[in-house]
């Protein structure tokens, strides 16, 4: 069987760390591309956290520098959570900046999508800037491109505001862009993130697995010191990539969702018509559900194949 083409959008980040590790080394999927953009950090920092990784992992894929602030608003970034560099927690090597593409990210994107002899699958793990910046300018490149797999949203509650998801709310009028582009959507939000979790028994196992997991491992530790203490560790970038390569784990619904631009509580929120109470048409298949087993024995078995 071939492999998958996809290119990665993301701001690492310890969430995306995991997600592209998995990606990146996994036998299905061929990764053409990565590029960031500012959310979890700046995109000084989600751009060389990039760099270290590749350096780390010893891969050699194009990266690209892109949106360093959402479409409309400032940015208003997770590093209350993330910490300083997005990454502490691990000795990583000094990003090589002579991997990084001259091109802006959306650049490298239409060029790889419009220069593909086949459809390729857009991944996007963190704020949707880059992507709805890529479909305004470049509108043509939606017909190279197979699906978009994502994580964000929630069909519930919100992290960065009760209702708003932090990815969906960075830039909610690039994910409008993007949840109105007619292209497949495949959404794996918070919610369902919230059962996709490593235990404290799995995260014991990760040190003696290979280095990727140790640092793993070791950033976790550091980065979600208090969900230690309760035992799990979620997971939820690495959800976008289990979507792609085995999204029976999942339970999908076909829906209509859009997102919400204006309120003072409201803002960011992804609003999902599950109940199909106003008939409008589907534009998102939305990930409710995940089974927590099959998901915990997918990560580790998929970590596996990080040898470096």
């Amino acid at each position: 069987m071939s492999k998958l083409p996809i290119m990665i959008d993301t701001d690492p980040g310890i969430d995306d760390a995991a997600a592209l590790a998995i990606a990146l080394f996994h036998p299905d999927l061929d990764v053409k591309l990565i590029t960031t953009v500012a959310g979890n950090v700046s995109i000084e920092k989600t751009t060389a956290n990039a760099l270290k990784l590749i350096e780390m992992f010893g891969k050699d894929v194009p990266i690209a520098r892109g949106c360093e602030h959402p479409l409309v608003y400032d940015l208003d970034d997770g590093s209350e959570v993330h910490g300083i560099t997005g990454m502490d927690g691990w000795v990583f090597p000094e990003p090589d900046y002579s991997r990084l593409m001259k091109e802006h990210a959306v650049i490298a994107m239409r060029d790889l999508l419009m220069e593909s002899p086949e459809e390729i699958t857009l991944v996007a793990i963190g704020p949707l800037t880059n992507v709805g910046m890529l479909f305004r300018l470049f509108p043509e490149v939606k017909a190279k491109i197979n699906e978009i797999v994502l994580m964000g949203g929630s069909v519930t509650r919100g992290n960065k505001t009760p209702t708003g998801e932090f990815n969906i709310y960075s830039d909610p009028e690039a994910a409008h862009i993007v949840f109105t582009s007619g292209l497949p959507i495949r959404m794996v939000g918070l919610d369902v993130g919230w059962k996709s979790f490593v235990d404290g028994k799995h995260m014991d196992m990760l040190p003696e697995i290979n280095k990727v997991c140790e640092m793993l491992e070791a950033t976790f530790r550091h980065y979600r010191s208090n969900q230690f203490e309760k035992g799990i560790v979620n997971m939820y970038d690495s959800d976008a990539i289990a979507a792609l390569v085995k999204p029976e784990m999942f339970k999908w619904v076909n829906t209509h969702l859009d997102v919400e631009l204006e309120g003072k509580y409201g803002r960011g929120q992804t609003v999902c018509d599950l109940d199909e109470r106003y008939g409008k048409a589907h534009n998102v298949t939305v990930a409710v559900d995940v089974s927590t087993k099959v998901f915990q024995d997918w990560f580790i078995e998929s970590l596996k194949n990080c040898n470096i």
